[in-house]
């Protein structure tokens, strides 16, 4: 255990004692988000992201663990493990490494080595590696009997030990795959006959680069095509350099034994060795992009879920349609669904005078603060046609995306929340909420789902869902929810609650009402202590009689907030209001053995703020009127727009049209910028430039530089 905290140290430049209290908690059933947040004494102050990156690098020696028991079993089986190869075992911590020891011994299918072998040829495979005998014919010929015919059968079967020997060696593979790691080239060619199919892939169909230089997007881009038969690809370095340095370590003389070896040498390079350390390549360099795909899509998600909320307003939300009309619900400022209907202000049923007079009764009816508009088809006409209305009280208008809508009101959650209503009302209500509140309405739908991924089809999928439900449950610990109002879905991630105890929550409120107090949690079935002490700081109740139950103080450290009213001589609630009184407080006199400074002075901002939203304020926001359709733009055009998704390219820009424009890496900054997360982030409102639009394949190139933004 020891030896795995140093070297998580070491790779991670975090101390040792960080890495081993950060583990121990993990052991003891601590949450991500409650040891980031609740045990920076111990963890030193490690964030989510940290405390993560420990587990996973945990993990990960934990696996290398178990594959060195299954490999020293298997050896030991054969009869074949010795204390030094054992020691050789034990002692690596390098995957490649250990597989490479392993190779010789690991079980094969019948391979043309072993049936050399079993012809009886392995002496004469010794004999040409020695590269000493001056008569080889009349040597090999010792060799004709049984299976094998003539000379030439039984060297061909001395050839296929050697060419194995040279795949299994370990010094002949580090060699090879060096020559991968300088020189490799990343080639795709067009399947013949498959050009019309793979147009999308053109840019791909005589495509060559170094390996070094293939970013992420190019290479899961360039992997998809061939996966569905439309490119052929290869990883290859310089061959006859290859050849020459595998010559150099196995050929040793002048003469025929040598020319023989020089022959499996060059087999075992293009038969074995070459193909096993592409396939060796290609993993690797997959798997770095799925990484990198994976980091780009979490921190996207992040972006999203911590988008603005409207917060507690009565909503008016409308799914925008032609044919089928405008789906309209209003909602309360819970987000509880009163009314719904259908109106119908655009053509072909084109009934816009009772579209507004419907329009603005419900307005006055339900009294509604805000309209939030679905940007899918006939979303601009839509927003149009409602801020042309004129209505009985001022009103925010806001486009909101639509992103996965039709996946929740299809799903199970949709139906549970609204057994009696079709799949259109629960879009219309889906599109409402997430305005009031971005994160708890996201939440209910496949992260995948959401719209803001780069090729996230085609990366390691456990991978991809294990980063982006811990980037969810980061996301909701790190704003936190309402204990009364929040869905059992929302709970379902809130640090220490699972889908059970999140459902017992939500059914023990609808039975005995809403929670008065943090307390009263212990009373849900199944609510254990330790649960309690994961989730309770991260639970509010806006109207609870403690008013430290609405903040992220932890009901541990109450004890610590109700000794310092007592030392003011005033109440909690006078505490959080007085900024004069907390001025006054000697933070360093409440220090003890278990509370340090990070405890107090998190304390000390709640305080200030209590149960504050880390969330930015909303700002209204309108496209260019002028620009409906990809015809209606021009080069030079300079347009409003909301940034949609961010790729490793680049990031696209809603400006109010069907197609997304992209504004390329190069164009975000006129500085050099090697992350598009560094100048934008999703759902920002930013100014653009037309530079070209490409009707045919409906491509629109945006650019940044030289735009002032607002």
């Amino acid at each position: 255990m020891e030896l795995f905290h140093k070297m998580i140290s070491a790779a991670l430049n975090i101390s040792e004692k960080q890495v081993s209290n950060t583990l121990n908690l993990l052991k003891d059933g601590a949450t991500i988000p409650f040891i980031s947040r609740y045990r920076k004494e111990a963890t030193g102050g490690l964030d989510e992201v940290q405390v993560e990156n420990i587990k996973t690098q945990y993990d990960k020696l934990c696996e290398i663990v178990k594959r060195k028991e299954t490999i020293l079993t298997t050896i030991n089986e054969q009869g074949k493990l010795t204390a030094e190869l054992q020691k050789r075992i034990e002692g690596t911590w390098d995957t490649t490494e250990l597989e490479d020891i392993y190779l010789p011994y690991k079980p094969k299918r019948k391979t043309r080595a072993e049936t050399a072998r079993q012809k009886g040829l392995e002496p004469l495979a010794m004999v040409l590696m020695l590269q000493r005998e001056n008569n080889l014919d009349a040597k090999a010929a010792t060799f004709v009997k049984g299976d094998v015919k003539d000379v030439e059968d039984a060297l061909k079967g001395a050839r296929d030990i050697i060419a194995e020997q040279v795949n299994e060696d370990e010094r002949a593979r580090n060699a090879i795959r060096n020559q991968f790691n300088r020189q490799a080239i990343i080639s795709a060619k067009v399947v013949k006959g498959k050009e019309e199919e793979a147009a999308k892939y053109r840019d791909y169909f005589d495509f060559s680069e170094p390996l070094k230089r293939c970013t992420s997007h190019r290479l899961l881009a360039i992997r998809r095509a061939e996966a569905e038969g439309l490119l052929k690809v290869s990883i290859t370095p310089d061959d006859e350099e290859c050849i020459e340095r595998l010559e150099r370590q196995f050929v040793r003389s002048n003469n025929e034994c040598a020319r023989q070896v020089a022959e499996a040498v060059q087999d075992s390079y293009k038969r074995l060795l070459k193909p096993s350390i592409e396939t060796e390549f290609a993993a690797m360099t997959k798997e770095k992009a799925d990484e990198e795909a994976i980091r780009v899509f979490a921190e996207n998600l992040r972006q999203l879920l911590l988008a603005p909320p409207l917060g507690q307003k009565r909503v008016l939300g409308i799914d925008p349609g032609f044919r089928t009309g405008c789906k309209v619900v209003c909602m309360d400022a819970q987000g509880n669904l009163l009314h719904n209907e259908n109106i119908y202000p655009h053509p072909p049923v084109d009934k816009k005078k009772e579209a507004a007079a419907k329009l603005r009764k419900m307005v006055e009816a339900y009294q509604i603060d805000a309209i939030a508009i679905g940007n899918g088809t006939a979303s601009r006409e839509t927003e149009f046609f409602v801020t042309t209305q004129q209505f009985d009280r001022p009103l925010q208008v806001f486009v909101v995306s639509e992103q996965g809508a039709s996946i929740y009101s299809a799903s199970k959650i949709a139906r549970d929340e609204f057994p009696e209503y079709d799949v259109t009302v629960r879009g219309a209500v889906s599109i409402g909420r997430r305005l009031m509140d971005p994160l708890a309405e996201l939440v209910k739908i496949d992260p995948k789902s959401i719209g803001v991924g780069q090729y996230q089809h085609d990366v390691d999928q456990t991978k991809l869902k294990k980063a982006l439900d811990q980037t969810v449950e980061n996301c909701v610990n790190l704003v936190g929810v309402n204990l009364n109002t929040a869905s059992s879905h929302l709970l379902t991630y809130i640090s220490g609650l699972g889908p059970q105890l999140a459902q017992n929550i939500v059914n023990y409120r609808a039975e005995n009402g809403a929670f008065d107090s943090r307390k009263a949690l212990m009373k849900v079935p199944r609510m254990g202590a330790k649960a309690f002490e994961q989730c309770a700081g991260f639970l509010r109740i806006p109207q609870a009689k403690n008013p430290l139950d609405n903040t992220a103080v932890h009901p541990e450290s109450y004890c610590i907030v109700e000794q310092m009213a007592k030392d003011m001589k005033c109440s909690v609630a006078e505490l959080i209001t007085n900024k004069e009184l907390r001025s006054k407080i000697n933070v360093s006199a409440y220090v003890t053995p278990t509370v340090g400074m990070p405890t107090l002075q998190d304390i000390m901002q709640e305080l200030e703020k209590p149960g504050r939203d880390p969330r930015q304020t909303i700002k209204a926001f309108e496209f260019d009127k002028n620009v409906r359709t990809i015809n209606d733009l021009r080069e030079g055009m300079i347009l409003p727009g909301i940034v949609g998704n961010i790729t490793n390219f680049g990031a696209f820009v809603d400006i109010g049209i069907k197609e997304n424009g992209l504004v390329h890496l190069s164009q975000l900054a006129e500085r050099f910028v090697s992350d598009p997360t560094e100048v934008v982030s999703i759902h920002q409102q930013v100014m653009v430039k037309v530079m070209s639009v490409d009707n045919e394949r409906k491509r629109i190139q945006l650019t940044m530089i030289g735009v002032e933004q607002s």
